[in-house]
C-alpha cells in the first residue's frame, strides 16, 4: 500500500562516554562544527544504523535485503537484477553490462522491490552493471548536538603485542599503547523527511514506513561497541501530513521541538539535564505523533 500523507520527523538521540561517529581525517576525533563546538553525526551514519537494524530484523531476506552493507560488491547486487528478469544477454562474461535499453527500467524496478535500503534511501545503481539511480522517499540531515562537546582523549593500554619481535623489543612486558577519544555526553537533533510522491516510485509502503520508525527507535540497541559508549534514541516525533504534498513547511514544524538545558545545568551529562518543549497548538492539516518521548 502506497503512502497517502507526507512525514517529517525529528530524531533526538544521545551519547554518554563514547564516541558517536569518529572522522577519519581527524584520527577518529569525534565529528564536531569547527566553528561552534557543536557535535555532529552523519545522515550515512544513522542510515547505516537503520540498515544493520533491518538487516538483523528481516534476516536480509527479499523483499528486505541490504543493497549498501560491509563488505558488499555492488556490480555483483546489481547483476542479480539482469539474472531475475532473465536480462543476462545484458551482461558480458566479467559481469559489465552494455548498452542495456528498457532492462535498465526493468533491473530498476527490480533493485526496489528486493532491497529495502534502495526503495527507502535510494541509491546510485549505475556504477558498471546499471540498474539505474532510485532518488529515494526518506531521507534525513546531520545530527547536530543541542550544545557544543567536549571530546576528551584517554590513553589505554593492551597487554599484549601482535609479534614476537615487538614482544623482544619490550623485553617482555608486552604493552601495546592506544588512544581513545569520547565525548562526555552529547544530545543530538537530526531532521528526517518522507515523501509520498516519491514513495509511489519506489514502492515504499506503509509498511516500510513502520519499519523505519521501529529502526529509528531501537537501532542503537543493536549497535553497542567499547567505542560508542552509551547511545539511545530519546525521541521520535513524526508530523503527519493530511496531503501528500504537505500542509505546512517543515522547518516551522521542526521549530515545535525544542530541547533545553534545564536552570541550573551548566555541563549536561544525561538526559534529564534536558527538557524538551513540544508545542503542537495550533497545527492545521498535521498531526504529531509521539512515537518515542
Amino acid at each position: 500500500m502506497s503512502l497517502d500523507h507526507r512525514y517529517d520527523f525529528v530524531l533526538l538521540f544521545d551519547v554518554k562516554d563514547g564516541n558517536p561517529n569518529g572522522d577519519p581525517d581527524a584520527g577518529n576525533l569525534p565529528r564536531l562544527d569547527a566553528e561552534t563546538g557543536h557535535g555532529l553525526v552523519t545522515d550515512v551514519c544513522l542510515k547505516r544504523k537503520v540498515r544493520n537494524f533491518v538487516g538483523l530484523l528481516k534476516n536480509e531476506q527479499p523483499p528486505f535485503e541490504i543493497y549498501v552493507k560491509e563488505k558488499a560488491v555492488l556490480n555483483n547486487q546489481n547483476r542479480k537484477a539482469y539474472v531475475a528478469i532473465g536480462r543476462e544477454d545484458v551482461l558480458e562474461g566479467d559481469g559489465k553490462k552494455r548498452k542495456g535499453g528498457d532492462a535498465v527500467d526493468e533491473a530498476r524496478a527490480w533493485m526496489c522491490k528486493n532491497f529495502y535500503d534502495v526503495r527507502t534511501f535510494g541509491a546510485v545503481m549505475s556504477t558498471g552493471v546499471n540498474c539505474g539511480q532510485v532518488r529515494g522517499p526518506a531521507q534525513m540531515t546531520f545530527g547536530r548536538s543541542v550544545n557544543p562537546i567536549v571530546a576528551l582523549e584517554h590513553s589505554i593500554t593492551r597487554m599484549a603485542v601482535a609479534t614476537e619481535a615487538e614482544a623482544e623489543k619490550q623485553g617482555g612486558d608486552n604493552r601495546t599503547m592506544g588512544r581513545k577519544f569520547t565525548v562526555p555526553y552529547g544530545l543530538y537533533v537530526a531532521h528526517g523527511f518522507v515523501s509520498a510522491p516519491l514513495a509511489t516510485q519506489t514502492g515504499f509502503s506503509q509498511d516500510d514506513l513502520e519499519l523505519l520508525w521501529q529502526a529509528l527507535a531501537s537501532m542503537f540497541e543493536h549497535d553497542r561497541s567499547a567505542a560508542r559508549g552509551e547511545m539511545a534514541t530519546r525521541g521520535l516525533y513524526v508530523f503527519k501530513h493530511d496531503s501528500k504534498l504537505g500542509n505546512a513547511p517543515a522547518h516551522e514544524l521542526f521549530d515545535r521541538i525544542r530541547p533545553k538545558l534545564r536552570d541550573g545545568v551548566a555541563s549536561p551529562r544525561s538526559f534529564g539535564d534536558y527538557v524538551v518543549e513540544v508545542n503542537d497548538a495550533g497545527l492545521s492539516g498535521v498531526e504529531l505523533l509521539r512515537l518515542v518521548g
